[in-house]
């Protein structure tokens, strides 16, 4: 069997969509099942940071660097060979990224989905085809698909047009957006979405059989260790937003609240380590803060090791329209030992507050500078390094989530 995951994204890219996709490549391998990855070229810090923990013999593998990755300067349609027990073969072709690195806005997804269609074209036939966000993707995937007569499973990590009505973009633009999510929804012959709210709206838009696999994280045996690159030496506590900076997730309160907490933190520092649609927005707003860094995004392994020497991270949801989004971040926090200062509506302000894994407040800029304080002075009542460890093991494994996508994959044969 061979199943072909087409994505813009994919590990060890620090985002949610890379590290679901890769924990699905590994499931699906581990079961005997041949993966074929069709995504972009690294972003360059990112392959940076992937040839150090390469180099490391050590270091965290993914299902690429198992089988010896092909790096940046990979030409397009190359393969590694085979990874993740030895069946996981990842090819990147070349996209167009902003200077942040990130591949966002139509023109850069265009450069990866108008290429994916060809690529999905030659080669060897899959016996089905993953494709997720965003609908642009999802909508060359159906065309390349029907063209060849192939099923594909569309794996719904969020709502996009939701998201977009969200951050304000014009209703003709959203309308748009809709109409190519759901033409890409209405194609699929299953579809994973990864929360109950999702699904709801996956099925508004027009998909039919829809499972909900929720988001996991892998629980290292031991947290990150060593100081990644640009760790600020502070004798106060250090706060780290990584992942996306999007309109939507409303980034700013925390340079908000760091100001207005300043004084009493003492020595303390801000990082942001991402990339994101609003990332020149956000650095703009903290230009001139004492205390504020912005680190382009990273590999995932360096991202783990920021989090693990964090005091805290941060994790933030607008409320309005998109109260059923669950920022990966989060997870990915916790697994690292390290608690949370959630700021929004929602499952996981639910899951911070009664799991005891950090602090969970509103969308105010006052409540989270109390969070700050609270954290740092060491007053906040939280489970401790271990204790939200377990809860991750328990209610959000990687083992279980990418075994369910594995199997909802391999029933839309």
């Amino acid at each position: 069997m061979l199943v072909t995951l087409a994505t813009r994204t994919f590990t060890p890219e620090p985002t949610a969509a890379a590290l679901r996709l890769g924990a699905l490549a590994r499931a699906l391998a581990a079961g005997g099942v041949r993966v074929r990855v069709l995504t972009s070229r690294l972003a360059p810090s990112v392959a940076r940071d992937a040839a150090s923990s390469a180099e490391d013999p050590h270091g965290p593998t993914s299902p690429e660097r198992e089988g010896g990755a092909q790096g940046q300067g990979a030409p397009a349609e190359t393969g590694n060979g085979e990874g993740g027990h030895g069946l996981v073969e990842v090819r990147r072709a070349p996209v167009l990224r902003d200077k942040t690195g990130a591949v966002r806005g139509y023109v850069s997804y265009l450069s990866f989905d108008l290429p994916l269609i060809a690529r999905l074209l030659t080669g060897a036939r899959p016996d089905v085809v993953v494709s997720e966000p965003p609908p642009t993707t999802g909508a060359a995937v159906r065309l390349a698909c029907a063209l060849r007569r192939l099923p594909y499973v569309y794996y719904c990590a969020d709502i996009v047009s939701d998201a977009a009505a969200l951050a304000g973009v014009p209703r003709p633009i959203v309308r748009a957006v809709a109409a190519l999510e759901s033409f890409a929804l209405r194609g699929a012959r299953s579809v994973i979405a990864v929360s109950d709210g999702v699904a709801r709206r996956a099925r508004d838009l027009g998909a039919r059989d829809v499972a909900v696999v929720p988001n996991g994280v892998r629980v290292p045996d031991a947290v990150a260790t060593g100081t990644p690159e640009g760790f600020p030496a502070c004798d106060g506590p250090v706060f780290v937003y990584a992942g996306t900076v999007a309109q939507w997730l409303a980034p700013e309160v925390f340079v908000n609240a760091f100001e207005r907490a300043r004084e009493r933190l003492g020595d303390a520092r801000l990082v942001f380590v991402g990339q994101g649609s609003g990332w020149e927005e956000l650095a703009d707003r903290a230009r001139g803060v004492a205390g504020v860094q912005m680190i382009p995004a990273v590999s995932a392994e360096e991202a783990d090791r920021w989090m693990a020497r964090a005091t805290a991270t941060l994790a933030s949801l607008r409320p309005g329209g998109y109260d059923y989004a669950y920022p990966t971040k989060i997870l990915a926090s916790l697994a690292q030992a390290t608690p949370v200062i959630y700021a929004g509506p929602g499952q996981a302000a639910r899951d911070v507050a009664e799991g005891g894994l950090g602090i969970a407040c509103s969308l105010n800029a006052d409540e989270v500078a109390e969070a700050m304080v609270a954290l740092a002075m060491g007053s906040a009542a939280w489970v401790g390094p271990e204790g939200v460890r377990a809860w991750v093991r328990e209610h959000r494994s990687v083992a279980a989530s990418s075994a369910a996508a594995a199997a909802a994959v391999r029933s839309a044969l």
